[in-house]
């Protein structure tokens, strides 16, 4: 997946990164599902190879949206964790969220968490933040 820039436009330039089909599931199961395995990705409904899930985890790392360390507690394992930068995507999730909850035929469980955190707005947004930080930055 390259991150090649072609315009100064942010939106573009976001899309770059994280507009493909697999990069914000990974970011979302980090966020919603507390994955932090490359298998535990692997078993995500949607389905994805283990070759674009390496690309897509590399291609975080390298634009320091999540970060990879080893795991202590099993020497083959690695441990990924969200950034800053990636904590910084919870109001993407949140609104793309409510609008697939909105015009989409989403699971009801899941779209209500998705319209509670969008409704919420900015304070419930800072608070999964702050949770979000304790959890991925220590």
């Amino acid at each position: 997946m390259s991150t090649r820039e072609r315009s100064g436009c942010p939106i573009s330039l976001s899309l770059e990164l994280i507009g493909d089909r697999w990069t914000l599931l990974i970011i979302r199961d980090l966020v919603f599902a507390g994955k932090r395995h490359f298998r535990e990705f692997l078993q995500s409904d949607e389905g994805i190879s283990s070759r674009t899930l390496a690309e897509r985890l590399q291609t975080l790392q390298d634009e320091g949206i999540l970060t990879r360390s080893d795991d202590p507690t099993h020497g083959l394992k690695a441990i990924y964790r969200l950034t800053e930068a990636g904590i910084d995507l919870l109001p993407v999730l949140a609104t793309l969220g409510a609008w697939g909850s909105k015009h989409r035929k989403a699971d009801e469980d899941l779209a209500r968490i998705a319209m509670e955190l969008a409704t919420g707005g900015e304070p419930a947004l800072e608070r999964m933040k702050e949770q979000l930080r304790k959890e991925h930055l220590g």
